[in-house]
């Protein structure tokens, strides 16, 4: 690796079974950064103190270099004790980078996919890369027995279908890696198969370091409370393309992406193949370079939609989740999020979509369309992923719920839109205070939606030069009226969609009422 033998020595102990924590002398293609020599280390020393069978997972933030890290210890761990290593990933693609990446730390190995039947060759080999799924087939139908494995390393460990295999490597020492260790399944806590964790560098640091871009967070309120919670604790697919396929949402991310990220490269991450296709369209009808996505597209067209956004300086690419993980486009400069999830993990491998740096972008945009961020917190926030390994349920327990994020969210008028009301000195109306003086008065508590009504009126009169002119910006309030009959039915504790679109539409209807009244008498 490049490393003098006096300064390894100082770093590293001989262990009993893997001695790949030697020094070498020799220089390959590849080196470790410090923080990832430091992170090997770590995971070497706990190694060395733990029995030939121990299980251990390592957390290290998507685009740290998980797979540099575990390819030099695959390298290390065969050369010095003469045993297999077996790296297991969930997709094909994570296979083949996989693959690419041990070879070019000079670790020759095999692919075990749907095209190996049998393993006649593996004598040939000292380590082998395989999809869980092909690997378990093929040792229940005992046609491949892969021997003298020492090292079983599993990426993307969060990922419950590598339990299955767990069985068949009982005697091995089983290294996990992730960004989030935080089982996808609440009912299997990683913690019941690693008996320790690991945590590598932080987001913040590698950030600090210029590992990563920093991320510009834009964050739009939405509500949410339409979606419905699957089996897998995450929103239906189903309630989710019933939102984010309607009219006012498409509008919402369209506006979103012409503010802040018009001629970037974007990814766009949705729930559903049904949004997705919405997006493209309506993108598309408005004059914009995107393309569409999905696990129904064959592999040449996959390969050739993600070989045009890598060429396309202004590409948008509208996917549905296929592209979280096995994918890695360092030149993405925006990354929509036109979704809502519960999952920590997909929170993070979305945005990691675009934290890779280059010579030209050290900051990349995030436009959060389903309050994730609310939700989880800021993508560089400090996080205990101990914590959240050792207590699980806790940690799942207290995510916070739509309506509490709801409750908390305060809206602020675009600048582009405040522009429109230049000829008023107040556009605010804060209906919770106004609901809290109404109350003391006792007073009727729909005096608060008519004195809201009446002061959008009067700013919508005051800086228009007609009627039609009035209620045109009258329009354009839509999603603070939303807002603020969301506030209303808190304070009356009346949240049920359909009194909210009720008086929705009845503040429409009174608010172009209010207009007509104040034009006829000026008239």
């Amino acid at each position: 690796m490049g490393f003098k033998e006096a300064q390894d020595q100082k770093r590293v102990k001989s262990i009993k079974h893997i001695a790949y924590l030697k020094l070498y002398t020799t220089t390959t293609e590849k080196t470790l950064y410090d923080y990832q020599l430091e992170d090997l280390n770590t995971i070497c020393k706990y190694l060395e103190e733990s029995p030939d069978n121990a299980n251990l997972l390592y957390q290290l933030p998507t685009g740290g270099g998980k797979t540099v890290v575990f390819s030099e210890i695959a390298k290390r761990y065969i050369s010095q004790t003469q045993k297999k290593v077996v790296v297991l990933t969930h997709r094909i693609e994570l296979s083949q980078q996989t693959s690419k990446m041990l070879s070019g730390f000079g670790v020759k190995n095999k692919v075990i996919n749907s095209e190996v039947k049998e393993l006649k060759d593996q004598d040939e080999y000292m380590c082998f890369v395989a999809m869980v799924e092909t690997l378990n087939n093929r040792l229940q139908e005992e046609k491949v027995e892969i021997n003298n494995i020492g090292l079983v390393i599993i990426d993307e460990a969060h990922y419950n279908s590598f339990r299955k295999l767990f069985k068949y490597f009982e005697n091995s020492v089983i290294l996990g890696v992730t960004a989030t260790p935080l089982s996808s399944n609440i009912k299997l806590p990683m913690k019941d198969n690693y008996k320790k964790l690991i945590v590598g560098e932080s987001i913040a640091s590698l950030i600090g370091k210029k590992f990563l871009s920093k991320a510009n967070m834009f964050n739009y309120d939405v509500g949410l409370q339409s979606l419905k919670l699957g089996i897998s604790g995450d929103y239906t697919v189903k309630s989710s393309d019933e939102l984010y396929g309607n009219q006012s949402m498409l509008g919402k991310l369209l506006n979103a992406y012409t503010e802040i990220a018009k001629g970037t490269k974007t990814l766009i991450f949705n729930n559903g193949i049904n949004t997705s296709i919405y997006v493209h369209d309506i993108f598309q009808k408005a004059g914009y370079n995107i393309r569409h996505l999905d696990n129904k597209n064959s592999a040449a067209e996959r390969k050739e939609i993600l070989q045009w956004f890598s060429e396309t300086p202004d590409a948008i690419l509208t996917s549905v989740s296929i592209l979280t993980t096995g994918f890695d486009e360092p030149t993405v400069e925006t990354v929509m999020l036109n979704r809502a999830t519960r999952s920590l993990t997909l929170y993070f491998q979305m945005i990691g979509r675009g934290s890779r740096v280059l010579p030209n972008k050290e900051e990349f945009n995030v436009v959060d369309l389903g309050n994730n961020v609310a939700r989880f917190g800021l993508w560089n926030a400090s996080i205990d992923w101990q914590e959240i390994f050792h207590f699980p349920d806790f940690y799942l327990e207290n995510i916070k719920n739509d309506e509490e994020i709801e409750r908390e969210f305060v809206y602020e008028m675009p600048l582009d839109l405040r522009a429109k009301f230049s000829k008023s000195d107040t556009i605010e109306y804060d209906v919770k205070e106004e609901y809290k003086k109404i109350f003391a008065q006792g007073l009727k508590s729909k005096v608060v939606l008519e004195q809201s009504i009446e002061q959008h009126a009067k700013i919508c009169v005051e800086n228009a030069e007609d009627v039609f002119d009035a209620r045109i910006l009258a329009k354009s309030l839509k999603e603070e009226i939303t807002y603020r009959v969301r506030q209303y039915s808190y304070c009356i504790m009346n949240n049920t969609k359909n009194y909210k679109e009720w008086l929705e539409e009845d503040y429409e209807r009174k608010l172009r009422s209010s207009i007509s009244r104040r034009f006829a008498a000026k008239m």
